[in-house]
């Protein structure tokens, strides 16, 4: 796997940590912030581990710095994570928790790549 493709797939996953699963309408949450998300492939054509920062604002993920791929997902307010990252033909689908400080869980992606991620509330 080149490094573009890599990272693509790393920047993907990243987002994975900070979206979530409930539809209602959200408040600021105990969530909101910004976070620091280490993205590990563990099997599949993908490899490496990489570090992005992500916001949560009112239970949404957003970017935090780069802005070149897209994030759809929600944090619910039990903070259970589920989102789904995408930059270019690439896309990656993730879940898992977050507490106040920290969070982690899983992911994959539809060319076989498998991994987890960490997260570390950065404020």
């Amino acid at each position: 796997m080149n490094t573009s493709r890599t990272n693509v797939v790393a920047t993907v996953l990243i987002a994975l940590v900070v979206a979530g699963t409930s539809g209602a309408a959200f408040a600021r949450t105990v969530h909101d912030g910004v976070w620091s998300v280490v993205v590990a492939a563990e099997a599949g054509p993908c490899n490496g581990a990489y570090r992005y920062p992500v916001a949560i604002v009112n239970g949404y993920v957003r970017p935090a710095g780069d802005r070149s791929f897209n994030i759809v997902g929600r944090v619910d307010r039990g903070g259970h994570v589920r989102v789904q990252v995408s930059r270019g033909g690439q896309s990656a689908y993730g879940v898992g928790r977050l507490s106040r400080f920290v969070g982690s869980g899983i992911w994959r992606s539809p060319n076989g790549c498998v991994g987890h991620w960490q997260a570390t509330r950065r404020n």
